[in-house]
C-alpha cells in the first residue's frame, strides 16, 4: 500500500481543507487498548488513513489509555500489530515518534493538569461542589417541570464564602467547563450544518473529584496540542462535539495549540443483525476473527470502505491505492451502513482471485503450518506441489483458512491421513468397494498425468462398470482426499502421486 498522495494539487475541495494546504492535513486514530479492535474501529482508522494519504497529510496514532483498570500491555501490542497487519501505517505515534509526543495519554497526565490550571485561572472552567444526590434531585425537579435536565450551573458563580463552606464540609469538587451561552454551529463534513442550542449544552465535567481527567478534556487537549486539523469518527460521538468545540475555543484563548478548531466528520453507524448497531460482543465484529479465518487485509479493508462510501456506483472491488486516489469525505453517506458477512466474504474472495499464483501460495503457508499440514518453511518439493495446486483452488476459496481442508490431503503423512467419518458413511457404501478396486487396478500402470488418469478412470468406472460420474468418482474422491469436497479429482490424483493414491484407494477399500 502506498504512502504517496494521490494528486499533487487540490482546489478548495468543497471546503474540506478549510484554507489549509493539502500537506497540512493532520488526522488521528485514537484507540483504547482495552481489547480487540472491531470492524467499526477499523473502518474509522481506514477512513482517517485514506483521508491523510489522499491529501499527502499525516495520520497520528494516539493511544487513549487513561483507563488503567481496563488497559493491558497485551492489548496495546495487539492494536499496533493489527494496524500493521492491515497496512494502516501511521506517521506519528508509538514506535514511530514525532514532535508532538508522547502519544500515550497515560504519559501526558502532567500536561492535562497544567491545562486545567490555566482554564481555571482564566475563568474558562470552575470547581463544582454539588454532590451526586443534589444533582439528581435538581435534575428530577427540572424534568417534572418540563425543563432541560442537564447541569443547571449551580456552582458557576459561587462566592468565596460559599466555596469555603463547601470546603469546610470536606467536599471535593469536580472541574466543569463554562459553556458559552449561544448556539454552537458547525459544518459536519458528512452531515452538513449542525446546530446545538445552549439550553441543551450544560457545563460538563472535565476532571473528576479525585483529580482524574476525563475523555471530554484529554481528547480535545491532545487534538489542539497535536495540531489535528480534521476529526473523522463515529456518529456515536456526535453529541460530544459541541462541548469539545467550546473547549477548543477556550484553549485557543489561553494559548493552547495553534488556535484552530478541527473540522469534524461523523461516520455512520455500522449495523449488525436485527438492524442494531454492531457491538464488539456480536459475532463477526472483532478483527481477530477475520485474521483467524484468513481474510486478506486488502479484502477486508475494501469491504469496510463500502460501509458508507463507494468508489463508483457500478464497482465494489478496488485496491487501497485506488481508494486513496478517489477518497472524498464529502461523499460518505450519513445513513447507517449494514454489515453483510456474505458480501464481506465475497469481496475478500475477489481479492484472492487477483493474487499472483506464487503470492497466493505463500499466503496459504501460515494456515497450513498452523494446522500442522506443512512446516513453517516447506521443502522445495512441498512448495512445488503447493504452487501446482493453486490453479485448482484459487477460484474455489473464499478465505485462506479453507486451504487446510482443501489441500491438507496432499501433504499429510499417510499414517496421519484419515477419512472424514460422515463422508465415508455416506459415500463408501454399497458398490463403493468395487469402484475402489477397479480404480486401483486402472491406475496401477497408467501414465501419471491428469489426462491419462481421467481417461483410465472413465474407461474403468463409466464404461466398464456402467456408473454415472457422481457414483463413479465420489468414492475415489473420498478415498484420496478424505472429504466429499476437494479440488478437481484428476488433477488432485496427479499431485498426490501414484504411490499415495493407490495406497489410499486400497486402504479405503479395506476399511
Amino acid at each position: 500500500m502506498t504512502d504517496r498522495p494521490a494528486a499533487a494539487s487540490f482546489d478548495d475541495d468543497g471546503g474540506v481543507l478549510g484554507g489549509l494546504e493539502p500537506n497540512q492535513v493532520r488526522v488521528r486514530f485514537p484507540p483504547s487498548p482495552t481489547g480487540l479492535l472491531t470492524v467499526g474501529n477499523i473502518r474509522s482508522a481506514l477512513f482517517n488513513w485514506a483521508f491523510a494519504r489522499h491529501y499527502g497529510g499525516k495520520l497520528v496514532l494516539r493511544i487513549e489509555d487513561t483507563d488503567q483498570s481496563r488497559n493491558t500491555p497485551e492489548a496495546l501490542q495487539y492494536t499496533l500489530e493489527s494496524l500493521r497487519w492491515l497496512g494502516l501505517n501511521w506517521d506519528e505515534g508509538p514506535e514511530v515518534g514525532g514532535e508532538f509526543g508522547p502519544y500515550l495519554q497515560s504519559e501526558r497526565m502532567d500536561l492535562y493538569a497544567d491545562v486545567v490550571t490555566k482554564l481555571l485561572d482564566a475563568g474558562k472552567a470552575y470547581h463544582c461542589y454539588c454532590s451526586q444526590e443534589e444533582l439528581d434531585q435538581r435534575r428530577e425537579a427540572a424534568r417534572t417541570a418540563g425543563q432541560h435536565s442537564g447541569y443547571d450551573g449551580h456552582c458557576r458563580n459561587l462566592t468565596e464564602e460559599q466555596i469555603q463552606a463547601y470546603v469546610d464540609e470536606g467536599r471535593r469538587p469536580v472541574v466543569r467547563l463554562r459553556m458559552p451561552d449561544r448556539p454552537i454551529v458547525f459544518d459536519d463534513l458528512v452531515r452538513g450544518e449542525i446546530t446545538f442550542l445552549p439550553e441543551n449544552l450544560g457545563d460538563y465535567v472535565l476532571v473528576r473529584a479525585n483529580g482524574y481527567p476525563l475523555y471530554p478534556l484529554v481528547n480535545p487537549v491532545d487534538d489542539a496540542l497535536m495540531e489535528i486539523t480534521h476529526v473523522l469518527r463515529g456518529e456515536d460521538l456526535l453529541p460530544s462535539t459541541p462541548r469539545q468545540i467550546a473547549l477548543y475555543e477556550a484553549l485557543a484563548e489561553i494559548g493552547i495549540g495553534n488556535g484552530r478548531t478541527p473540522r469534524f466528520g461523523h461516520l455512520p453507524f455500522v449495523m449488525g443483525e436485527g438492524n442494531k448497531k454492531l457491538s464488539k460482543r456480536d459475532p463477526g465484529s472483532g478483527l481477530g476473527e477475520y485474521m483467524e479465518r484468513g481474510f486478506l487485509p486488502e479484502g477486508l479493508l475494501n469491504y469496510l470502505a463500502l460501509l458508507g462510501w463507494s468508489i463508483a456506483e457500478d464497482r465494489d472491488v478496488f485496491t487501497m491505492d485506488e481508494m486513496i486516489e478517489a477518497f472524498d469525505i464529502r461523499k460518505v453517506n450519513a445513513n447507517a451502513a449494514r454489515f453483510d458477512p456474505k458480501k464481506c466474504e465475497a469481496i475478500n474472495a475477489a481479492h484472492m482471485r487477483l493474487l499472483p499464483a506464487d503470492e497466493f501460495a505463500q499466503r496459504m503457508i501460515p494456515f497450513l503450518a498452523k494446522a500442522g499440514v506443512l512446516p513453517v518453511e516447506p521443502s522445495a518439493d512441498q512448495l512445488a506441489v503447493l504452487r501446482a495446486a493453486v490453479p485448482l483452488v484459487q477460484e474455489r476459496m473464499n478465505t485462506l483458512s479453507e486451504s487446510v481442508d482443501m489441500l491438507g490431503f496432499l501433504f499429510v503423512d499417510e499414517a496421519a491421513f484419515a477419512l472424514d467419518p460422515d463422508a465415508a458413511a455416506k459415500v463408501l457404501t454399497g458398490d463403493a468397494g468395487a469402484v475402489l478396486e477397479a480404480s486401483a487396478k486402472a491406475l496401477t500402470d497408467v501414465e501419471w498425468t491428469t489426462e491419462a488418469i481421467e481417461a483410465a478412470l472413465r474407461e474403468a468406472l463409466i464404461d466398464g462398470l456402467g456408473l454415472k460420474p457422481k457414483n463413479a468418482f465420489g468414492p475415489v474422491r473420498v478415498a484420496i482426499s478424505g472429504r466429499r469436497i476437494s479440488p478437481p479429482l484428476f488433477e488432485s490424483l496427479e499431485l498426490l502421486g501414484r504411490e499415495k493414491s493407490l495406497h489410499r484407494l486400497n486402504q479405503a477399500r479395506a476399511e
